[in-house]
């Protein structure tokens, strides 16, 4: 009976120590966690060997720790542990990600993520420092002014990037066929992210192109439509929905878009393990731009929200989507705010296209499947080669569980371009003539009113 009540003397204490160190050294106002559900008998094990090897480490450490610093490492390799988008946002990283949202911040331009603990770029932003100068999709970032990156943490390597507009800083990547480091030493800049661009591509056509989503983006692209309805007399014809490279952002502002050209049925869904996770997203009859015929450019950098609105106008027959398959990200992240101004981002959900699709670890299968082999060039005359990352390549990425394969249905092959055709498209993305994903959306537009009329003439 003695040994019983010091067990369980123990264990009450050993409860009461990890929750308590963690909540005042993390939380820090007592209200971030209103009750604690139990915790299992085999939990208890693991908590004394964590507060066992916490006091090893205060203790023996070549150099005195503080318990704050080794409580965030402990909480940044829980979140780490379980997949490549949850972590824990100390209360600047925290500020960063609002910033972000807003589409304006001093740094460098880069879109970042973590492949077996090396910083890789997804894609540089167009028209930033990293573009102009010459960073490539692919490159690792070994160094960041001299500090290795191996296994730092993504949010840690966005915070040393970032800094005020006018200040320099060196990073160093490694890129696939270099056998030398390459350094780059880059001028920081503020960072105005153009959500939506947009232009008449002629006779009623329309291209509108979406970089990112952010907190104006739906109302910066029923403005544009306004425009584009307005550039022809019969209204918009047809319209390209640029989604090349677009990294997602907010769900609420992809659903808004998708929204604009849908009369009705669900956008989207998601399902987690909580009720609340569990959300329902539909389109109104409200929109007036849902009478042309449209279709989605879609590419490996294409992602989260960008996925979205690809797959709800695809599963909706709405628009023909084009190009390559899309990154894979199907999981939803929430931002948890606690009470010392941090927050924790947890993957808490995946989402669904209308028809019931998990991308996942996957991606949209576009319904034509073509490579863009123009030879895009920066304004320094270099070229920029895609070779794009996807979920599937990140560790410890969710699996798709419902076992999905982008094997079926198969898309349509088009024929790529021929090494001399390739050389001779020398130009960027949307740009009518020198882009041929584009081109060959802007015939399908045009087939379709061909093909309209010849049918209604028989009728």
């Amino acid at each position: 009976m003695r040994r019983s009540n010091t067990t369980g003397r123990r264990r009450a204490w050993l409860t009461t120590l990890a929750f308590a160190v963690c909540m005042t050294v993390l939380f820090s106002g007592g209200r971030a966690v209103e009750r604690v559900s139990a915790v299992g008998d085999e939990a208890y094990d693991q908590l004394e060997t964590f507060t066992n090897i916490l006091a090893i480490v205060q203790k023996n450490y070549v150099e005195e720790v503080g318990t704050k610093d080794l409580l965030e490492g402990a909480v940044n390799g829980m979140l780490g542990a379980l997949d490549p988008h949850s972590a824990y946002l100390t209360p600047e990283l925290y500020k960063e990600l609002q910033v972000d949202t807003k589409g304006s911040f001093g740094g460098l331009g880069i879109e970042i993520t973590n492949r077996s603990g090396i910083l890789t770029v997804v894609s540089p932003i167009e028209d930033t420092p990293a573009y102009r100068a010459g960073v490539q999709p692919g490159d690792q970032i070994i160094k960041i002014e001299g500090e290795f990156t191996k296994d730092m943490p993504l949010m840690d390597a966005v915070k040393k990037m970032r800094g005020p507009p006018g200040s320099k800083i060196t990073i160093a990547v490694k890129r696939e066929g270099t056998p030398d480091l390459i350094d780059f030493t880059l001028t920081r800049e503020d960072i105005q992210i153009q959500s939506v661009k947009f232009k008449s591509l002629g006779d009623g056509y329309g291209y509108i192109r979406i970089t990112q989503f952010q907190e104006r983006t739906s109302d910066n692209v029923e403005e544009a439509l306004e425009v584009l309805g307005k550039d022809h007399e019969g209204g918009i014809r047809g319209l390209v929905l640029d989604l090349r490279n677009d990294p997602g952002g907010l769900l609420s502002q992809a659903v808004k878009v998708a929204d604009e050209f849908l009369e009705s049925g669900m956008i989207v869904y998601t399902d987690g393990r909580i009720e609340t996770q569990n959300q329902k997203y539909f389109a109104h009859k409200s929109s007036s731009y849902t009478d042309f015929p449209m279709v989605v450019l879609v590419n490996g950098g294409t992602a989260s929200a960008a996925e979205i609105v690809a797959g709800a106008l695809q599963d909706h027959k709405r628009a023909l989507v084009l190009g390559t398959k899309t990154f894979g990200k199907g999981s939803v992240q929430t931002i948890l705010p606690l009470d010392d101004s941090s927050a924790i981002r947890l993957t808490t959900a995946r989402y669904y296209t209308p028809a019931g699709r998990s991308i996942q670890a996957t991606g949209i299968v576009p319904d034509i499947e073509m490579e863009n082999n123009v030879r895009l060039v920066r304004q320094d005359g270099r070229p920029l080669t895609q070779e794009f990352l996807r979920e599937s390549d990140l560790r410890k990425h969710l699996e798709n569980e419902r076992g999905e394969s982008d094997e079926a249905p198969k898309p349509q092959q088009i024929r790529q371009q021929s090494p001399a055709e390739e050389e001779a498209a020398q130009g960027v993305l949307g740009e009518k003539g020198k882009d041929p994903q584009l081109d060959r959306a802007l015939e399908l537009l045009k087939s379709w009113h061909v093909f309209k009329t010849i049918v209604a003439k028989k009728d």
